[in-house]
Order: C-alpha cells, then sequence, then structure tokens
C-alpha cells in the first residue's frame, strides 16, 4: 500500500529527516520535491506567524495540504534572542558555525544559560482549514561544542531531559523530547495526521 504525502514547506533537509522520522507512515517530500520552489520571507514575529506564511503560499501554489514549521532557541537571559532570527543570528541565513560562535560569545560572563528551543507548526489544507501547534524542550547553553551530531545550535545545547548535548545524542534520542516532535505531536492530534 502506497503511504500519503506530506509535502513540508522546507529547504533544510535535516528538518526534512526529522519529520520524516517523526511521521514513518507518510513519504515526506519538500516543498521542491512538490513543485514548490518559491522562497517565502519569514516576516513574521513570531514562530507561528512564520510557520503560517510558509504553510499558507505553498498550499496556495500547490492546491495541497502543506505542513511548515518555524523553530528558534531563546536564551533567558538574552531576553529570548535570537529565537525567530535563529537562522540568521550571525547575519548570514543557515551558516550554524558562525551562530553558534556568536552566542557562545554573547554568553561570555552570564551565569543564568538557561534556554529553551520552541517550534511552532502550522498545517495549511486548500479548504482553507489551518491548525497550528508549539512544542518546547528546555535545557542550557554549553560554553563549548560537545559533539558533531544533529545541526543549528545543537552541539551548544544541554537537553534536561536527555541531560547531554543534542550535538551528542542521536537522531533517535533527540527525537523523543525535541520541540518540533512535541509540535509535531501536537499537531497530529489536532488534524488527526
Amino acid at each position: 500500500m502506497k503511504k500519503q504525502t506530506l509535502v513540508v514547506a522546507t529547504g533544510n533537509a535535516h528538518k526534512l529527516r526529522e519529520i520524516a522520522q517523526i511521521f514513518p507512515e507518510y513519504e515526506v517530500v519538500s516543498q521542491k520535491q512538490a513543485g514548490f520552489f518559491e522562497e517565502v520571507e519569514e516576516t513574521g514575529s513570531t514562530f507561528i506567524e512564520n510557520a503560517l506564511l510558509k504553510a499558507r503560499a505553498a498550499c496556495a501554489a500547490l492546491g495541497l495540504p502543506v505542513l511548515a514549521d518555524d523553530s528558534g532557541l531563546c536564551v533567558e537571559a538574552l531576553e529570548g534572542a535570537p529565537g525567530v532570527y535563529s537562522a540568521r543570528y550571525s547575519g548570514t541565513h543557515g551558516d550554524d558555525k558562525s551562530n553558534r560562535a556568536l552566542l557562545i560569545k554573547n554568553m561570555q560572563g552570564i551565569a543564568d544559560r538557561s534556554a529553551y528551543f520552541a517550534c511552532a507548526v502550522a498545517l495549511a489544507c486548500p479548504d482553507g482549514r489551518e491548525w497550528t501547534a508549539e512544542g518546547k524542550t528546555y535545557g542550557r547553553i554549553l560554553s563549548e561544542e560537545q559533539g558533531e551530531g544533529g545541526f543549528g545550535y545543537d552541539p551548544i545545547f544541554f537537553s534536561d531531559d536527555l541531560k547531554k548535548s543534542f550535538g551528542i545524542a542521536t537522531a533517535e534520542e533527540k527525537n523523543t523530547v525535541s520541540h518540533r516532535y512535541r509540535a509535531l505531536c501536537a499537531i497530529r492530534e489536532k488534524a488527526g495526521l
């Protein structure tokens, strides 16, 4: 029996792989694989707003239900930064190494290193129905990288749940506690995925 396709509005191969691992019953494809090549500008001030912008644009263009997410790292001592600017914190979108280096530099001398990853997911359908959900996972910012796994800020995020950095954790371990996992579980329940 052929799996039902789930289109995800992302060009991030790491996110796509995580979502595919969390939704093994679906054939998870990127928006480009489905035929939508536009880059939607993330102009929202919240993760939910950005996820909806991406889901709505791809859904309107493809005429298919589309799932989108927006996520980032929020550091308490930095008043929630980098937040919605996580992917472009150092100035260049997607430069994970520079983003981590800048965050480590900005955290020098700060005792409160508490932080959380937040993820908002949105599902937009051609008939106008929409669902959103959020998930968070808590931890703290390390003063140096630990591990080479994961992506983004994973090597400098020490997970309260796993008692190790996401950079050391296996994909399977991370996917049981991650912000994306929690948001996807919530939207699965709300939308009946």
